[in-house]
């Protein structure tokens, strides 16, 4: 039966990408983000919203699909963010 014999000590990777600092990191990133969206009152528009972790041990945030609607709104937002001189560097951390 192939692969039912898939152990550790023959060379195959042994790695969880929840025991990393780049998947606490997305985590974190992608709440922040699940935070804003619920207080903006969009927490529907955004049902593909989660954090991951690639092969590579990159952390990244899935927005998923939205609606044009929805994509409209958080363009509309943004720019309110940046007209009210939110720089870039005023929302990190």
């Amino acid at each position: 039966m192939p692969g039912a014999d898939r152990r550790p000590d023959r060379g195959e990777a042994n790695w969880s990408p929840i025991d990393t600092a780049e998947w606490y990191a997305a985590r974190d990133a992608a709440s922040a983000l699940r935070d804003v969206i619920i207080a903006a009152g969009m927490e529907k528009d955004f049902p593909y919203l989660r954090a991951d972790v690639n092969a590579f041990g990159h952390g990244f945030i899935e927005l998923g699909r939205i609606s044009p609607e929805t994509a409209q709104r958080l363009a509309h937002l943004l720019r309110l963010a940046v007209a009210a001189g939110g720089a870039a560097d005023d929302f990190t951390g």
